[in-house]
Formats: C-alpha cells, structure tokens, sequence
C-alpha cells in the first residue's frame, strides 16, 4: 500500500512539473519558452518514470537540464498574479483561516507518521492534496486556477525547485563513499585527545558549516557525526540521545546561513520577487550565528 501511494505522489508531481513545461511551450511571450519547456517536462518523466528509467540516462538528463539553466535558457513567462487590490481584498474577507491549509501538512504528515504504518513521507503528500482541497473551499477559487498557478510559481522559483534532491542525492552518496572516515583521520590531527570541549564545537561547527556546503542537514548529519561526533564526541562519554539531536539541530544554524538551502532560503526571496536573492540569509544570520553558540554551550553542559 505504501509503495503505491508514494508511486501516485510521483505520478502527480511529475504531473504538475509536465503541466508547467506545457504552459512555458504555449506562453507566446515567453522568453525562454523552449528550453524553459524542455526543463520542467524532462523533470516531470524523471518523477513518473525515474524507476524504469536506466540511472545513466536520468543523469545524463539532469547534466542536460544543468546545461539549459547555465545558458539560461530556464526562467519565468508571461503567467501573472492576481492584481494586488484581489489579493487584498481577498485577505480582508478570509482573514487568518488561510493559515490553515499550512498547517494541515504538517499536521497530517505527523498524524499519519506516527499513528500509521505508511510513513511521514506519505503523510506529507496526503497532507499536500488535504491542504489543496482546504484551500479550494476557503478561497472559493476554481480548480482551473491550481494549474495555472503552480506552473507560475515553479518558472518563478526556476531550476532551484530541484535542488533539495540534488543535494539529499549527494549526501547518500557521500556517505557512501565514506568522507565520514577521511574527515575523521583529517580531524585526528587537529582536534586534541580528550579535550570534551574542543570536540563539541569542532562537532556543532562542523555541522553547520557542512550543511552550508550540501544544504541539507540530514544529508550532513550522517557524514560529520560518522567523521566527527562518534570519535571526538561520544566516545568521550557524551549522552548520544541528548549529542546527537543537538548535533543535528546545530546543523540548521547553518541552513539558515546558505543558498543551498533553497527550499528554505532561494525559493521564498524567489516568490516575494525580493530585490536582494540573499536577503533572507541576511536577516538570519543574527539568529543563526546565536543559535549556534547556544547549541555548542548545551552539548558541553547537558551532553556530559
């Protein structure tokens, strides 16, 4: 049963990112309509199809689709929001209860994660259609309108929308090819034997400043606490339940500081059309920069 919603989330996302190349090859005032088009629907068969198709021709697709967007030949259309007076309007008469949908996701993907057998990824793609059919009924808008507009906003987001799996992808594959055991023998010769307080904030830091690198803390977590956290942290007799959640939380400091986070940092400067892509990078790095000095203080005096 798993296996086959999660193979129908794929289908419908693979849906969705086809429905945009179409809208891109059709908008007559789109720049970059051709290779705009021929970016979203090759991403659209690699979800429908991905397991079939041979992994050397899926990456040679995605050199491809990286070739379009460094020439680029990826970028938005014609495709426009509603006026500003609408959207206005709007929000007067739905108030906060447009919260709601948002918080439908994360509230279903928890629910089904931990009161099912289906897992929080199905969870989270049943809390994505719950969450689309919440805001039909709350904006009173028609159907017609979610094509349109999610195809707007994924050419307004452009080719960064694929980048958490990229990065999820290189992070399995480093561990695999165990760059966990060559920063460990790197750190040996750094880090002083015995020193608890030296292996935490080489720990926290390196958290943090690998998962600028990928982007991912859960991609980073595995590598740096392989490399670093086991043998200069719990080896020293760190509490590895109270460690390692702060090692991996210490690793969102540095999701806060980079553009490879995109989902979380790109995407949003993306869709509010900011001036300054890096704008919230900036506001964050206050908080983030705290943030980690606090994790390194906590690991020292709750981890021993």
């Amino acid at each position: 049963m798993k296996t086959i919603i999660l193979e129908i989330m794929y289908i419908l996302t693979g849906l969705v990112a086809i429905g945009t190349g179409i809208y891109a090859l059709t908008d007559k005032e789109h720049r970059t309509k051709f290779g705009t088009g021929i970016f979203w629907i090759l991403f659209g068969l690699i979800f429908i199809g991905g397991k079939k198709i041979p992994p050397h021709i899926v990456g040679g697709l995605l050199v491809f689709m990286g070739i379009l967007t460094a020439l680029n030949r990826v970028g938005a259309g014609s495709q426009k929001n509603s006026s500003e007076e609408y959207r206005t309007e709007k929000s007067k008469t739905i108030g906060n209860i447009i919260f709601f949908p948002a918080l439908a996701i994360g509230i279903i993907a928890f629910a089904i994660a931990q009161f099912t057998t289906l897992g929080g990824l199905v969870g989270l793609g049943l809390g994505s259609i719950i969450a689309l059919i919440l805001t039909l009924i709350i904006t009173k808008e028609k159907p017609e309108y979610v094509g349109y507009d999610s195809s707007r906003m994924l050419q307004q987001i452009g080719s960064t929308a694929i980048l958490p799996q990229l990065l999820a992808a290189l992070g399995a594959l480093f561990t695999l090819a165990g760059v966990g055991n060559v920063i460990a023998d790197l750190m040996g010769s750094i880090v002083p034997q015995g020193n608890i307080l030296a292996g935490v904030v080489v720990y926290c830091l390196g958290m943090a400043v690998f998962t600028m690198i990928m982007g991912n803390a859960f991609a980073a977590f595995a590598v740096i606490t392989a490399g670093i956290g086991i043998p200069f942290v719990f080896s020293q007799g760190a509490d590895p339940a109270i460690a390692g959640i702060l090692g991996l939380t210490a690793g969102y400091c540095g999701t806060l500081l980079t553009p490879m986070a995109a989902n979380f940092n790109i995407v949003p400067a993306a869709i509010m059309d900011m001036k300054n892509k890096n704008g919230v990078i900036l506001a964050q790095a206050p908080v983030a920069i705290a943030m980690l000095v606090i994790h390194i203080v906590l690991m020292y005096f709750w981890a021993f």
